[in-house]
C-alpha cells in the first residue's frame, strides 16, 4: 500500500485568497516529497468553491515538479472533453518533461452541468468525447504523422513537441465515479483506475474494484498488477475527539460547497450520466459519520487510521494507492502536515509493500 496527497481545494475568494491557497498547497507538496510519499495529485474544476481553484492541474503540477525531486505528480482528473487533444497532449507532454517522467495522467469525464454549458458541449456526447480524446493523446504521445477523422477531431498528420519524456507515454488512469462498465473498460485496456469510494458506497466500490479487475485480466495481463488509486479524506490527531471535529468541520464545509456545484442537476438530464439528477441532493446527502463508519474517511489517532487501512486492505487489497486529501484550504496547513508527519511516522511504515 503507497500513500499520496490529492489536492481538491473546496474555497472561493470569500474563505480564502488563491495566492495563499497555492502557496500552501506547494508548501504541502514540497512537504510530502521530503516525507517520502508516492505521488501529489489535483483535478479540474471551475467557476465553484467545489474545486474552481484548480481549473486546470498543469500549472501547478509544473510548480510541484519545479520544486521536488521524487514524488511522483498526477492529475486526478483532465477532462479531454473540454480541450483539444494536441493542446492537452502537448501540454501534458511539458510536465512530464519538467518532472523527468514523473507524470501520472488520470483523465475524466466531468459531471457538472454548469461546465458542460460553458464549454459548448453536450452531456450526452461525454462518453464519446472522452473516448476520442484519450485514445487520440495516447496515440499523439506514441506515434508520429498522426492522422484523426473523428466525431469530434479531424486533423494531421502531425507529429506532437515535446516527445513526453516516457515512453510511449505517461501512465494512463481513469477517473470513475459509479460505473463498473468504465472500470472493467479501463482494465481491459491496461490503464489505471482512479475512484473515490465513498461516491459508490462499500457495494457499489466493490463491484467497481472487481469489474476493473476483471477487465485487467480479460486484457491479458496477471491479476495483481493493476494500479488503484483511491482517495480518502484524512484527519489525524493524537486525540480522537479533536481529529473527528477537525474532519467534521472539513467535510461539512465540502458538502456546502458540493452543493452549490450540483444543483443544476435539479433540472438536467443525460442518457450518459442516468441516476445524477439525484445529485441535486447531494449536499445533504453526504454524512460524515456513515462515511467514517464505511472507512472512507480516514479519522481519529493514529491507532484508529490503522485499524481503518487495515479494513480497507482487506476489503479492496493492499496493491493500492491512497490518495489522502488533506488541504481543502478550509483548515491550517499546520493541520495538513501534522497529518502527513504521522502517516509517514506511525502509519505508513506497517503497510509498506
Amino acid at each position: 500500500m503507497k500513500f499520496g496527497i490529492t489536492f481538491f481545494p473546496a474555497v472561493g475568494p470569500a474563505d480564502l485568497p488563491a495566492d495563499k491557497y497555492f502557496d500552501d498547497a506547494l508548501e504541502l507538496a514540497v512537504y510530502a516529497d521530503q516525507r517520502g510519499f508516492y505521488h501529489v495529485k489535483t483535478v479540474e474544476h471551475y467557476f465553484f468553491p467545489y474545486g474552481g481553484y484548480s481549473p486546470d492541474p498543469v500549472p501547478f503540477l509544473s510548480a510541484v515538479a519545479a520544486r521536488t525531486s521524487s514524488i511522483r505528480i498526477a492529475t486526478g482528473a483532465v477532462i479531454p472533453a473540454f480541450s483539444h487533444p494536441v493542446q492537452l497532449a502537448g501540454r501534458l507532454a511539458v510536465v512530464d518533461n519538467l518532472s523527468h517522467g514523473r507524470l501520472d495522467v488520470g483523465f475524466g469525464r466531468a459531471f457538472l452541468p454548469d461546465e458542460f454549458a460553458a464549454f459548448g458541449v453536450s452531456l450526452d456526447e461525454s462518453r464519446a468525447r472522452f473516448d476520442e480524446g484519450v485514445r487520440i493523446v495516447e496515440r499523439l504521445w506514441a506515434e508520429e504523422n498522426v492522422v484523426v477523422d473523428g466525431p469530434f477531431h479531424r486533423f494531421g498528420p502531425v507529429t506532437l513537441l515535446p516527445r513526453p519524456y516516457q515512453r510511449p507515454g505517461p501512465p494512463v488512469f481513469v477517473a470513475t465515479a459509479t460505473s463498473p462498465a468504465s472500470a472493467e473498460q479501463a482494465g481491459r485496456l491496461g490503464r489505471g483506475l482512479q475512484a473515490v469510494p465513498a461516491i459508490a458506497g462499500v457495494a457499489g466500490f466493490t463491484e467497481i474494484l472487481a469489474a476493473y479487475r476483471r477487465g485487467w485480466v480479460a486484457g491479458g495481463r496477471p491479476a495483481g498488477t493493476e494500479d488503484v488509486q483511491i482517495s480518502l479524506g484524512a484527519f489525524i490527531a493524537e486525540d480522537r475527539d479533536e481529529a473527528l471535529s477537525l474532519g467534521r468541520r472539513d467535510e461539512q464545509l465540502y458538502s456546502d460547497k458540493i452543493a452549490q456545484a450540483t444543483r443544476s442537476w435539479a433540472t438536467e438530464r443525460s442518457a450518459d450520466y442516468p441516476g445524477y439528477e439525484n445529485l441535486a441532493n447531494v449536499g445533504s446527502l453526504l454524512h460524515f459519520d456513515n462515511r467514517l463508519g464505511d472507512d472512507h474517511i480516514l479519522a481519529g489517532t493514529p491507532d484508529d487510521v490503522r485499524a481503518q487501512l487495515t479494513r480497507l486492505g482487506a476489503a479492496y487489497g493492499t496493491d493500492i494507492t491512497v490518495s489522502l486529501t488533506i488541504h481543502s484550504g478550509n483548515l491550517p496547513i499546520d493541520v495538513a502536515k501534522r497529518t502527513l508527519d504521522f502517516v509517514a511516522d506511525k502509519i505508513a511504515p506497517e503497510f509498506a509493500n
